[in-house]
């Protein structure tokens, strides 16, 4: 992978799709850890994508995905398996599974549920996110690797940065598609950027002990609009416990969902 004089990256997608349910990473997917692990973002989209893809029926949507990452997702060759674990007339559970030279790196559960009457309450309770501010130079969490899903991706901090401690939000955007020669969906666009959550709140030290998530889950009561998405998260964390960053996702319309995630805290 390469970027330019910017830093931006200049991948054309994240993925490469080479059949059979087989994808080729490109070197956009590495996350800021380490350059041979991947972002949890983008294999998120990619399962998302193989679950809405899975047996689609007409007037039924996609409204909550977990996703369990219980090994790194290496920058390599992978591969989508789908099944359906419940099928019925109104709720359907799905299951995916994201393996690499045959050992699964990343599990996925989706509730797929019949679409609500066009008569229910738009119902927003909690106010909007600060409104999309001008473009900002290339933001990264310092001392870590900003050449792969960091640049991929364009973000906007209404204040501070990945750096500046405390409950944030921000602004993103993908400047590249998931899957070459594909146009993104709604759920796809969501995924990539739902597992930033709590980096853009860090409220825990991550440069003296291990702080890292084991799992994402994105809720979301509509399907997003338009390419710029706003993360707005908080963490909470116990002595004797674990962490937990809670977030909401808006789109320029609004808000549309909430995003959990568990984290793990240790030492290193």
């Amino acid at each position: 992978m390469t970027v330019d004089q910017l830093g931006v990256t200049t991948e054309e997608s994240f993925y490469r799709d080479l059949g059979d349910g087989r994808f080729e990473s490109t070197g956009a997917t590495a996350g800021p850890w380490s350059p041979k692990a991947q972002h949890a973002g983008p294999p998120s989209a990619l399962l998302g994508r193989a679950l809405e893809r899975h047996q689609p029926r007409e007037g039924m949507r996609i409204a909550r995905v977990t996703l369990e990452v219980p090994y790194p997702v290496p920058v390599g060759e992978l591969a989508v398996n789908v099944r359906t674990v419940r099928g019925g007339s109104r709720t359907e559970l799905l299951e995916a599974e994201l393996t690499s030279q045959g050992r699964a790196v990343m599990l996925a559960r989706a509730w797929r549920v019949v679409a609500s009457p066009a008569d229910t309450p738009a119902l927003r309770p909690e106010p909007g996110p600060a409104a999309l501010p001008d473009a900002q130079p290339l933001h990264a969490v310092a001392g870590t690797n900003a050449d792969g899903y960091v640049s991929a991706m364009e973000w906007r901090f209404p204040s501070g940065d990945f750096n500046t401690p405390g409950p944030g939000s921000a602004w993103v955007r993908q400047r590249i598609p998931l899957v070459a020669g594909e146009p993104d969906t709604p759920l796809a666009r969501a995924l990539t950027v739902a597992d930033s959550n709590w980096a853009v709140a860090f409220e825990l030290d991550h440069v003296r002990r291990m702080v890292i998530n084991t799992d994402i889950t994105l809720a979301l009561h509509r399907d997003p609009v338009g390419e710029w998405l706003c993360l707005s998260a908080a963490t909470a964390a116990s002595p004797a416990g674990s962490g937990l960053a809670a977030g909401r996702m808006d789109d320029r319309a609004g808000d549309c969902g909430r995003i959990l995630q568990t984290l793990l805290v240790t030492e290193r």
